[in-house]
């Protein structure tokens, strides 16, 4: 007669799966393109200390788990598992449950490894992957709550389920939000406007004021080429250009290109001249002011920065003061982007694509939508084809969808210089546009804001701005991501912001926090009045867009290059 407690039968079997799990999440890490892979003869090393805890605890919580089902009474608290379906069926609850236990233990395995931190992010990361698209949930068999809907509906959410497959097939990408619901200048992208240059590589916007007066320095918006200009104007309560437009600022943006064939060959370079240094010289050629204000998103931030250095280098100041928005200028700290950066990575990319290609939009969405499975990616998939639904309707997610290439040389050239070598923050170690690159010219005042829970630009790689450029700065710290904490209307009352009343800049964002204080809601009314402040005096609203001849409308707003598809 077995002498063994019931539970240790079905811990050994959690052993072996978890074994199992291990195993093939670490030969799923060569599948995932983060760079230098592990030595396949290199044996991995654990910390003794931090496996035995792992095993004592695993155990623990085995027996646990056990007892709990025995009796129909696991629980979880990860949202994947929380429907009715799962609570009211004891068999898929647990099963739910041991797969949360082999998930921490083999998170708590990527821990425990004796390796480089770089090294044990790739493996958390792998692991994570791996964790993320083998949760029950994922399969019909094992959704409880997909096969109670089945059974609800006899049927019609499996063939509903079966068109949305289809459907996501053929656009190439799982939709996030029922995109038949928008349409850019219909209902995203709307605020009132007319395209008054255009070259290769943008269009520039300008905007119809909604003030009798506006301030004498207008303001030009550079977004990420990397995206759509429109998450700046999405819909009327959301939109930041529109907000902008109603504070008295005479406003202009650049809309980038989608590029295709025909701009494979452009570089980093070509978007600084071309791109940047270009529209903020038209700019002033329409308004006819001496200075303009000027704000960056992003990459288009990072592009804003290396335009300001080398006209600083040229001994040029037509920008009075420069807003960054979610932007990395130093690249010491890139958050979870770095497990993919590393020389064999970049050097691949530069034999791939350096001297011409595209980098498709879709594999750069694809890649930013599993940073975080869960939510962009597996959530989409239970719920559209496992369950037959349609997502909401969610502008932003609209926006996330619409994706752009970049230019091969363009990208390779990113790569290396700021994410790999970092090299923008090395006085005169890059040169741009034929100029060395000295952060420290760049005397202007500056607006710095980043976002607490941003996973591309890491709040702490914001702040980092502060340490870099030479000038008064104004640093805010806005709550949720990179999209979220920027796209934050005052009207909507939600989220918090943090500001430092005494203006100081530590070495470091947490002794900055140590004295800063939370502010509730938006903080585009912070952003407003330091504007204002760098605006000028007021002057008559212009009764037409552009200048003469030579920069009169061309078409309306949003204008044709935001229409391109990838």
């Amino acid at each position: 007669m077995n002498s063994e407690p019931p539970w240790a039968e079905r811990v050994q079997q959690f052993q072996q799966i978890l074994g199992q799990s291990w195993s093939q999440a670490l030969q799923s890490l060569p599948a995932l393109g983060l760079g230098a892979q592990l030595p396949a003869a290199a044996p991995i090393q654990f910390s003794q200390p931090k496996l035995q805890a792992l095993q004592q605890q695993y155990l623990q919580e085995a027996q646990q788990l056990w007892v709990q089902g025995l009796q129909g009474r696991a629980e979880t608290r990860d949202r994947r598992f929380s429907g009715e379906g799962w609570a009211s069926n004891p068999v898929a609850a647990f099963s739910a449950a041991a797969y949360l236990l082999n998930a921490r233990t083999l998170m708590g395995l990527a821990d425990a490894v004796q390796a480089d931190e770089k090294t044990r992010a790739r493996i958390r990361f792998g692991v994570e992957q791996w964790m993320a698209a083998m949760a029950p949930s994922n399969f019909l068999a094992f959704n409880a709550e997909a096969q109670k809907k089945a059974i609800d509906t006899r049927g019609e959410s499996i063939a509903k389920g079966l068109q949305n497959l289809l459907h996501d097939i053929s656009q190439g990408h799982v939709s996030m939000t029922d995109e038949s619901l928008f349409e850019v200048g219909r209902n995203v992208g709307t605020t009132e406007g007319a395209v008054v240059y255009e070259n290769a590589l943008f269009q520039l916007l300008e905007y119809k004021p909604l003030t009798p007066r506006v301030y004498e320095r207008p303001l030009l918006l550079v977004p990420p080429c990397i995206n759509k200009f429109y998450i700046l104007d999405l819909q009327p309560g959301n939109s930041f250009i529109r907000y902008a437009v109603e504070q008295g600022h005479r406003s202009f943006v650049v809309s980038w290109r989608n590029p295709d064939d025909s701009l494979a060959h452009k570089t980093w370079d070509d978007y600084v001249a071309d791109g940047a240094i270009t529209a903020i010289d038209l700019v002033q050629r329409i308004t006819g002011a001496g200075q303009i204000n000027a704000l960056g998103f992003c990459v288009g931030g990072t592009i804003l920065s290396n335009a300001l250095a080398v006209l600083a280098a040229r001994g040029q100041e037509p920008v009075a003061s420069a807003t960054f928005l979610t932007t990395l200028i130093d690249f010491s700290d890139t958050g979870i982007l770095d497990v993919f950066i590393d020389e064999a990575f970049v050097k691949f990319r530069e034999l791939q694509m350096g001297q011409g290609g595209l980098m498709k939009g879709q594999d750069l969405a694809s890649t930013f939508s599993f940073l975080r499975p869960n939510d962009l990616v597996w959530n989409y998939v239970v719920g559209n084809y496992l369950k037959g639904e349609t997502p909401p309707p969610f502008d932003l997610l609209y926006w996330n969808s619409d994706s752009t290439n970049l230019p091969g040389p363009f990208y390779a050239w990113y790569l290396r210089n700021f994410y790999l070598e970092n090299n923008l923050v090395q006085p005169n170690k890059l040169t741009v546009c034929g100029q060395k690159m000295d952060l420290g010219r760049l005397k202007l005042p500056v607006y710095i804001y980043g976002s607490r829970e941003d996973h591309i630009v890491p709040i702490d790689a914001a702040y980092a701005s502060t340490q870099v450029l030479p000038g008064k700065k104004r640093f805010v710290m806005g709550a949720s991501g990179h999209i979220a904490g920027v796209i934050n209307p005052p009207a909507q009352r939600k989220r918090s912001h943090w500001i430092r009343a005494d203006g100081k800049l530590p070495a470091s964002r947490a002794q900055w926090l140590d004295g800063a204080t939370e502010h509730p809601g938006s903080w585009w009314p912070d952003w407003s009045d330091w504007l204002e402040s760098h605006a000028g005096k007021q002057i008559a609203a212009p009764r037409s867009y552009g200048k003469g001849a030579r920069f009169k409308a061309i078409e309306p707003a949003p204008g044709r290059y935001v229409l391109q598809k990838s």
